[in-house]
């Protein structure tokens, strides 16, 4: 197989047992309200969050593949850029399913702003994997300064917009600041 189909059959396998992992756990292929949008963002009604293609927290997935590439590229950096991004994939996939497991659904609920979030739909976590990739060959291409800058531009673009992010959100789930939730509630 040639090095340039590589990284797509290992998105596709990789995809594929996170979205048949994420059926079997019973989540929505779609938004339970019967569509599928290519963007949801603010004033969307709360049961539609997490359930279409992209949202406000698409630019959180595409951090952790800037995140991941430099990660990689540090501690793995002997490993072919197809071999790292198959780690990548096979993390965030691993995050996808974890994430919609009832357990940390109802952490989102009890410390995050995120008190009405259900899981996500097996297409938005599609998507959210989607925005790894990018994230990923984003950081690749560029340079490290300018990596630097799309994750401090996007995380502040989302707390602008939200009142949360990537850093909030572990901060939030493994430290939870009852300050920081305040702030985000508009308090």
């Amino acid at each position: 197989m040639s090095n340039a189909r590589q990284p797509v059959l290992i998105f596709l396998i990789v995809t594929a047992l996170m979205a048949v992992t994420l059926f079997l756990m019973g989540r929505d292929p779609i938004c339970p309200c019967g569509y599928v949008s290519f963007w949801t963002g603010p004033g969307a009604p709360p049961r539609e969050g997490s359930q279409h293609l992209f949202d406000l927290y698409s630019p959180s997935h595409l951090i952790h593949g800037l995140v991941f590439y430099g990660v990689l590229a540090l501690v793995a950096r002997r490993l072919s850029v197809n071999l790292r991004l198959g780690i990548a994939l096979v993390v965030e996939a691993g995050w996808e399913i974890l994430e919609n497991t009832p357990m940390v659904i109802e952490r989102y609920r009890a410390v995050t702003v995120s008190f009405d979030y259900n899981g996500d739909s097996i297409i938005n976590s599609v998507f959210d994997v989607i925005a790894m990739v990018v994230g990923f060959y984003l950081a690749r291409w560029i340079p490290i300064w300018a990596s630097v800058a799309v994750a401090l531009g996007f995380e502040a673009l989302t707390i602008a917009l939200i009142r949360d992010g990537l850093a909030l959100n572990i901060l939030m789930l493994f430290w939870p600041t009852e300050a920081v939730l305040q702030w985000q509630q508009g308090g």
